[in-house]
């Protein structure tokens, strides 16, 4: 099947959920990631969720980190999680639980550094959300996905998006994580053959692909979207989306559009290359609102 560009008219014709009401009806979204080297990573992700109008967020970092983290996001709670002596996440505990319990939508990846915890995590949150909670997995999740157990992958079929870059979507597929960037695979069919074999939406590259067969293309994004932080704003995009009711495809669509056309405007205004990950996030409620509106 041919995809289909993603335009203004497509997804004003697409549109998403009515969002209004208290925080709590406007969806809550749970970030679990952030390392101690890195929790700027879930920083993005979860201020790019609220940026597209999810009304609740939670950060599941580092324990080290978890102070300063909610320091310096004090529009988020935030959840210290068990460590290694390195610094990077290494399991659950019940505070996280109790999150889970009332989250939306999850985002899991951003910041995380280290296979064995990553993948402990994952197979515990996979087990312990509600069944129609979706899932956002980005960066080192991906790593770990195609190793996990059948049932654990079952899980996830029908629920998630998968938002790798070309070189995490090597893990993805059979062989994969071995090649050089030189075999970097074609982002359309990368796309393609994750959706069917993970049964996910699948973003990869600005090419978009579902499990029944549907495929999208935007148009919009630069080379200055290839920047550190870059993927997990889109990542807490897409999560905020899905927290307010979007299906998994529409989130998905409506995520990569927002992104890019911020990347867009930031080329116009700073220079196609140089502009921050954390600038893309105040361009999108603006980008946001003009879709919404005939």
């Amino acid at each position: 099947m041919a995809s289909e560009p993603i335009t203004p008219e497509l997804l004003r014709g697409w549109p998403l959920p009515d969002r209004t009401g208290t925080k709590d009806a406007r969806g809550s979204v749970l970030v679990v990631g952030g390392a101690r080297a890195t929790p700027g990573a879930a920083l993005l992700a979860g201020l790019a969720a609220l940026r597209v109008g999810a009304g609740r967020l939670t950060l599941a970092v580092a324990g080290s980190v978890a102070g300063p983290l909610a320091v310096a996001v004090p529009e988020s709670g935030v959840v210290g999680l068990p460590e290694d002596a390195n610094g990077s996440v290494s399991g659950s505990n019940d505070a996280l639980d109790g999150q889970l319990e009332r989250a939306d939508a999850v985002v899991v990846g951003p910041g995380f550094d280290e296979p064995v915890g990553t993948r402990r995590l994952v197979e515990h949150l996979v087990g312990t959300l509600r069944p129609d909670v979706p899932l956002v997995l980005d960066a080192f999740s991906l790593g770990v996905l195609r190793d996990l157990p059948d049932d654990v992958r079952e899980l996830l079929r029908g629920r998630s998006v998968l938002t790798p870059n070309l070189r995490e979507a090597q893990f993805l597929l059979p062989g994969g994580g071995t090649a050089g960037k030189a075999d970097e695979p074609d982002p359309a069919e990368a796309a393609a053959e994750a959706a069917r074999r993970y049964g996910a939406v699948v973003a990869c590259g600005g090419q978009l692909a579902a499990p029944d067969g549907r495929a999208w293309r935007s148009g919009t994004g630069a080379s200055g979207l290839g920047t550190s932080g870059s993927g997990d704003v889109l990542a807490g995009a897409i999560a905020g989306l899905l927290a307010g009711g979007a299906d998994p495809a529409q989130a998905a669509c409506w995520g990569v559009w927002l992104h890019g056309s911020a990347g867009d405007r930031l080329a116009a205004r700073v220079g196609l290359t140089g502009y921050l990950a954390r600038e893309l996030l105040d361009g999108l409620p603006a980008v946001l609102v003009e879709l919404s509106t005939s």
